[in-house]
């Protein structure tokens, strides 16, 4: 006797919900990867050994500008290509929400690499960028560095809450809504899209 599995459909409102395009969610994973890795150097911070803390401070720094300039080109790729609606099952509170939430976390994304690198210069330090190295001729200042670099991370850890809150909204409305809001910012939504205005 043939077995019978019964299988939840998806939301009604998921197949209505249109994805964004390649450069937009060539932008965001790539920002995402840059932030996990950002991050995952200033957490070590203390923990590297003292003979190479110069390096590590050197491509967190390095890192730091990268994601800086991506997000601004980012920023710049959405104006030009706004983001597709949110579905019209979400309310006026959840996209005023969700809108806060993101205007927080470009600012943050702006924000913390510029304390980053004014403490990164308030220290002393010089920017090897391998070629060439950049020396900024300010001499090390504690009464400035110090509370620059409590502030970077501070900002840092607030950066970490709000992508968590993003990530944990987004695997609520994948596993729990079924409404298709993580599947339009997913790269295999590109396979099923009849075409691509956002791209």
């Amino acid at each position: 006797m043939a077995q019978v599995t019964n299988i939840e459909p998806a939301s009604p409102a998921a197949s209505n919900v249109q994805s964004y395009g390649r450069g937009a969610i060539a932008f965001h994973w790539t920002v995402a990867a840059l932030v996990v890795w950002v991050g995952i150097l200033g957490l070590l911070h203390d923990s590297w050994p003292k003979r190479s803390h110069l390096f590590w401070i050197n491509i967190h720094a390095l890192s730091g500008m990268v994601l800086w300039l991506l997000v601004i080109a980012r920023y710049g790729w959405r104006v030009a290509h706004p983001a597709p609606g949110l579905p019209a099952h979400l309310g006026p509170a959840y996209r005023r929400f969700s809108q806060a939430a993101h205007i927080s976390l470009y600012a943050l994304l702006f924000v913390t690499p510029i304390i980053g690198i004014v403490t990164f210069i308030w220290h002393g330090r010089v920017l090897n960028l391998g070629l060439f190295a950049v020396n900024f001729g300010v001499r090390s200042d504690r009464a400035f560095f110090e509370p620059t670099e409590d502030l970077h991370g501070y900002l840092a850890y607030a950066l970490f809450a709000l992508a968590a809150m993003h990530i944990a909204a987004a695997l609520w409305h994948h596993f729990v809504m079924r409404d298709g809001i993580l599947r339009r910012m997913w790269p295999s939504a590109l396979n099923s899209r009849a075409s691509d205005p956002g791209s």
